[in-house]
């Protein structure tokens, strides 16, 4: 999955040209959980009528549980392709602030340490 980012606008580029904006990440999840409350259910209605039914509806029921599992998978891999723009988004912009602020980030470093280093002890 090859990922290309574009820092100029507020959108971000997927690996084949189009671009997404940060609102499109929830459709996408809202999409995949929808599809696979879609595929169990037709699952469970598919073995339930498995014993009474003929082998063209089983046929059909099992090509309409494919295509959404098809649907998931497409969805499931436009999200990941968002997790990991997304991700290295954020890593540039760290790896920007370190440089810019070495100092500062040193000192974050220290006190996020010590406060982890002070919960641990506590226990």
């Amino acid at each position: 999955m090859d990922q290309t980012t574009n820092l100029e606008g507020t959108g971000s580029t997927k690996g084949n040209g189009s671009t997404y904006n940060s609102g499109d990440t929830a459709q996408t999840r809202e999409r995949l959980m929808g599809d696979l409350k879609k595929t169990i259910g037709e699952a469970e209605q598919w073995l339930r009528g498995a014993a009474s039914s003929t082998a063209e509806d089983l046929g059909d029921a099992r090509a309409k549980v494919q295509e959404t599992l098809r649907s998931a998978k497409t969805n499931l891999l436009t999200l990941e392709d968002s997790v990991l723009a997304k991700s290295k988004l954020a890593a540039q912009a760290t790896d920007t602030y370190v440089h810019d602020n070495p100092w500062k980030a040193v000192i974050v470093g220290g006190v996020v340490g010590l406060l982890l280093g002070v919960i641990v002890s506590r226990d």
